[in-house]
């Protein structure tokens, strides 16, 4: 029987076989995509800014449900059956886009994109909805292809019966924000989202340097193409007018395993905290409100909330929801 110091080494080796294998792959296409000059601002002079749809559906405004437990599949069914069901959302016919994080080109383990089990079992609630087609995309930032194959989105995806759509530069358009100051005739992914009428995150639970969370809203970020790392210097601007920009129909936010620091790409299970939560919301500024809670913060340590919040995108007082919570037990039971 192996002891508890074996077992947090084979851990350990596990891991750093697994980033030594995501090195390995992602180098194949990092040459390439480093040189890849991702639609900019005037890649498309003249093009005209296009408007993305609401995804929202005005009738299941303001509805919330965390369910606490450690398997993904599990919670995530649990929370989304205790608003109803899948079928309140997505409707028989329905073009669903899942929008989720691939950012980086890592194993799942390391808690930096959304896991494949969670990619996984909301294709499946999509389908057993009777979506018409459910689509998978990101703009990483390292190679799309190595991102979506070692963080295993792109397998889990397509076994669930999921399309990838890998960005391409051809995918992209201008859009722009009423009113906003950073998103003016900025390089959207639309291509995906022209296809969709139903559009929902998928966001692990992580800290951020810069902006102090990456979770629901900052999962958006993905969608802009450009030379997008400028926005960097005004975080907390970007992210409270991307939450303008989009209006999903829901976003799962995943606090099952919570990075808690060194984030966004951590990269030690040190940084790991298991905090067995999933969060589903119609409202993605309550979602990171009490997001913000795995972290061991309030909205208020997070500007871009209260920004949001202040915008009209949602609320930051997620009592005010009345979220409904459940707790699901091993095996399955709520």
């Amino acid at each position: 029987m192996t002891d508890g110091g074996d077992a947090k080494m084979n851990r350990r080796e596990f891991l750093a076989r697994s980033a030594t294998a995501a090195a390995a792959v992602a180098a194949t296409g990092a040459a390439a995509w480093l040189l890849r000059d991702s639609v900019g601002p005037a890649a498309h002079p003249g093009a005209a800014s296009v408007c993305l749809p609401d995804y929202s559906v005005p009738a299941l405004a303001g509805r919330m449900a965390i369910a606490t437990g450690a398997d993904r599949a599990q919670t995530v069914r649990a929370a989304v059956e205790a608003l109803g069901g899948m079928r309140q959302f997505v409707a028989t016919g329905d073009r669903v886009l899942l929008k989720v994080n691939a950012a980086f080109a890592t194993p799942p383990s390391l808690s930096a994109t959304t896991h494949p089990q969670l990619v996984r079992e909301v294709v499946r609630l999509c389908r057993d909805a009777r979506a018409a087609e459910v689509i998978v995309t990101d703009n990483p930032i390292n190679d799309p292809g190595s991102c979506f194959a070692l963080t295993g989105i792109a397998q889990a995806a397509r076994e669930a019966g999921a399309e990838v759509f890998l960005p391409r530069d051809d995918a992209f358009a201008p859009v722009t924000v009423g009113g906003a100051r950073l998103i003016v005739d900025w390089p959207v992914l639309h291509k995906p989202l022209a296809r969709a009428n139903k559009l929902i995150g998928l966001a692990p639970v992580k800290h951020h340097e810069r902006s102090g969370a990456s979770m629901a809203l900052k999962n958006w970020y993905g969608l802009l193409g450009g030379r997008r790392n400028i926005f960097h210097q005004d975080i907390h601007t970007i992210i409270a007018e991307l939450a303008r920009m989009v209006r999903p129909t829901l976003v799962v936010l995943d606090g099952t395993t919570t990075m808690v620091r060194n984030g966004p790409t951590g990269g030690s299970l040190d940084d790991l905290a298991e905090t067995n939560t999933m969060i589903v919301s119609t409202d993605a500024v309550a979602a990171d409100a009490f997001g913000a809670t795995l972290l061991g913060k309030t909205a208020a340590d997070l500007p871009y909330i209260g920004l949001a919040a202040a915008a009209g995108a949602g609320t930051a007082d997620y009592e005010s929801l009345r979220p409904l919570r459940v707790s699901v037990e091993p095996g399955g039971g709520a």
